[in-house]
């Protein structure tokens, strides 16, 4: 079958990708945001469609399992899920039985959540005895889904070039794929993905953030989205087949192409219920996958797709690639794949076709390796698994939806209904972490910090860097009022970050990290002289280390296609997650300059910091706060201005302040919570607006105060706070 996909995506109007453009967009990398108006972010810049993904490599099997709990857990952010809602019952409906000869086709469908129906066919061997395997099939971006149907001159191509033996299966090789596993003795079930077919509560041409739905600020503020819905229809399927009476639990497979392949590697990087895997034509160092459905905020940030299929190790693995942006997996992707499964001690565990010689496919060729496959794992008696001629079924035939089995309509389709499935995942979400920002023993603390500290170390990152490896790099040196004045540099990766410091020439070696959005200008007059609160500060015997933070500034994130191809509509930038999956936010940037920093003091090697104060002011106090709570014991003591900000607030994805899930977790008292027990001092907040870091902090034996703001904000409490240390 040759390289297709519907152009609109399903609740998102113009931003679903025709495979075969992908090849034009492959060659031509989206510019950034050049707005006039706003500073070119200085570190590149990252898109699905042009870079390279390469595998992370391991040393050994404990690192290896260290790295695939960050996936999976990456995953699981990303998708929303993270914790995972509510397995609310399925409600199952299997009718209209079909009889073939040596199959049975019946139509399903289920809910995965109240209200939002999975649909799909199950298909059976004709006579089941005992427990026999079930293979999920999700089926990927085909046109009409699993009711897709191929052209006369198609089948006659398909034919010709040798991709099909027979008609039907070049008409219908969706179909094929699912009568031969039942004819090896398989149950099937063939599910829907968003949008297509049977799966009408999501239609096409949905219109963006006006709706409220999915692709809207508020949605992306609490990671609900096409790809965190998707994901969670195939788990519900995976719990739906794992219920079926005569399933061997012990031989659940999964397997598709293209959009179906990432939907198998992800459900089996997240459920180890997925005995043997076959992803086709996605497991790829180039093109990760264009669709909504495929992309969610920080899901190749650090890792792509490779890294997602090799979380199924060591279970069996196995992928084909073709002449689309899988055609050099043989060379870049595979071989990692192989060296792991190698030192896990299991190297024939993983296999990879090379079938270049065709387009973006699933044809009968990768279909009967993707058999043999599946023969050998699930231990299945045939001799021959070679496809057989089948009668095709028609769209009417399969559609689950009948005069007796009505179609979802009203408010359980479209703009409502996916509103309803917004707020649902919010509920859930609240009912889980709202608990987490209350607790009330040390079990309790625990928790808190183990589900919001690790989703915030998903949300911001860390640049991983030897002890005392970045060291502040002197630029220029003058003595200013009875202090120097060094301006510098520290590295950061392949960055630098511009720093400030003001040294007293009696310091106590205490040194204030000194965070404005502002800069150095916070600090200083316009002739480069301390200004009065830094003398204040000197006086004291701090040092004063002040950073240019990322982007200084910019009143925007900026956007890899912001003028390029997905846009919802012409007033809308686009689902950020095309961004943000691939991208640090702005704000995250700016956490890890400050973390980066807050290493370089405490290990500078000829004034290491004794205490660091760490001052969020002028913007900066979220900032502050964040680090924080990522530093672990690296910041003696938090002084936050927090000008009452809040995540939840924003009412933009491109606010410089924007942070995927920020609301999710918490909003900013989330982060204040994981301060604990810094000894920390919060301006702008009250007992009441904190109530949630009050309780951590109490547990945790840590102290913190809360100190009034003028309507100005000045900078006088956190001073107040600095000089009666």
């Amino acid at each position: 079958m040759q390289t297709k996909r519907s152009s609109h995506h399903p609740g998102v109007a113009q931003v679903g990708v025709v495979v075969s453009a992908l090849c034009t967009l492959l060659a031509a990398s989206p510019a950034p945001d050049a707005r006039a108006d706003e500073p070119l972010p200085p570190r590149a810049l990252r898109n699905l469609d042009k870079d390279y993904f390469p595998f992370t490599p391991v040393s050994d099997v404990a690192s290896w399992n260290q790295r695939r709990a960050e996936i999976q857990r990456r995953i699981l952010v990303s998708s929303g899920l993270y914790p995972m809602p509510e397995k609310t019952p399925l409600n199952p409906v299997i009718h209209g039985r079909i009889e073939k000869e040596d199959y049975t086709v019946e139509k399903v469908y289920f809910e995965s959540l109240p209200g939002h129906f999975v649909t799909g066919n199950l298909y059976l061997p004709r006579k089941v005895s005992g427990k026999i395997p079930v293979v999920l099939c999700p089926h990927g971006h085909w046109p009409n889904g699993r009711l897709m149907m191929e052209s006369d001159k198609e089948v006659a191509r398909q034919i010709s070039i040798g991709a099909e033996k027979f008609e039907n299966g070049a008409r219908s090789p969706l179909q094929a794929r699912c009568v031969q596993l039942a004819r090896m003795g398989c149950a099937v079930f063939f599910y829907d993905m968003l949008g297509y077919a049977d799966s009408i509560q999501f239609p096409e041409h949905r219109h963006g953030p006006a709706a409220s739905g999915f692709v809207s600020t508020e949605a992306e503020q609490n990671l609900v989205t096409y790809f965190g819905l998707q994901t969670w229809n195939s788990l519900r399927a995976l719990d739906f087949v794992a219920g079926l009476p005569y399933v061997d639990q012990a031989r659940i497979g999964c397997t598709g192409a293209s959009g179906g392949g990432t939907q198998t590697m992800v459900l089996s990087a997240l459920d180890d219920r997925i005995a043997a895997a076959f992803p086709c034509v996605m497991v790829s160092t180039a093109m990760q996958g264009g669709c909504t459905c495929e992309n969610g905020h920080y899901l190749r940030i650090n890792q792509g797709n490779v890294d997602i299929a090799a979380a199924t190790a060591p279970r069996p693995l196995g992928m084909t690639a073709a002449d689309d942006w899988t055609k050099e997996l043989e060379s870049k992707g595979f071989p990692d794949l192989k060296n792991l499964y190698t030192m896990l001690g299991v190297p024939d565990r993983v296999e990879a076709h090379f079938n270049i010689q065709f387009g973006h496919n699933y044809n009968a060729v990768s279909r009967g390796q993707m058999y043999a496959f599946f023969k050998r794992y699930f231990k299945l008696g045939l001799a021959d698994t070679s496809e057989r001629d089948f009668q095709i079924l028609s769209p009417r035939e399969l559609s689950v939806w009948d005069d007796q089995h009505p179609k979802p309509s009203g408010n359980n389709v479209g703009e409502p209904h996916e509103i309803a499935i917004l707020d649902w995942f919010k509920k859930q979400s609240n009912s889980r972490v709202m608990p987490l920002l209350h607790p009330t023993t040390k079990a309790d603390l625990a928790q808190t910090r183990e589900f919001l500290g690790s989703a915030l170390e998903v949300m911001i990152g860390r640049d991983p860097a030897a002890k005392g490896a970045a060291q502040f790099a002197t630029r220029t040196q003058v003595e200013q009022n009875g202090c120097q004045v060094l301006r510098g540099v520290v590295p950061r990766g392949a960055a630098e970050i511009p720093v400030t410091i003001l040294r007293p020439r009696k310091s106590t070696g205490d040194v204030i990290l000194w965070l404005s959005l502002t800069g150095a200008e916070s600090l200083l007059n316009p002739d480069g002289t301390p200004s009065q609160a830094a003398k204040r500060l000197t006086a004291q015997g701090y040092t004063i280390a002040c950073p240019d933070l990322y982007m200084p500034g910019a009143s925007r994130n900026p956007n890899v296609y912001a003028s390029a191809k997905r846009k919802v509509n012409d007033s809308y930038e686009g689902f950020s997650g095309y961004h943000y999956g691939y991208n640090p936010t702005l704000f995250a940037e700016r956490v890890r300059d400050a973390l980066a920093l807050t290493a370089a003091l405490r290990h500078d090697r000829k004034h290491p910091a004794h205490h660091i104060f760490l001052a969020g002011v002028e913007g900066a106090g979220p900032i502050a706060a964040a680090c924080t709570a990522l530093s672990g014991k690296a910041v003696d003591q938090l002084i936050c201005d927090t000008t009452g900000f809040r995540f939840g607030n924003l009412s933009s994805v491109w606010d410089l302040n924007f942070l995927p899930g920020a609301q999710k977790y918490g909003d900013l008292p989330g982060l204040i919570a994981l301060c604990a027990p810094i000894k920390t001092t919060l301006v702008g907040e009250t007992i009441v607006s904190a109530e949630g870091a009050i309780s951590t902090y109490r547990l945790a034996g840590g102290k913190v105060t809360f100190k009034s703001s003028s309507p100005a904000h000045t900078l006088e409490p956190v001073l107040e706070t600095l000089t009666s240390h």
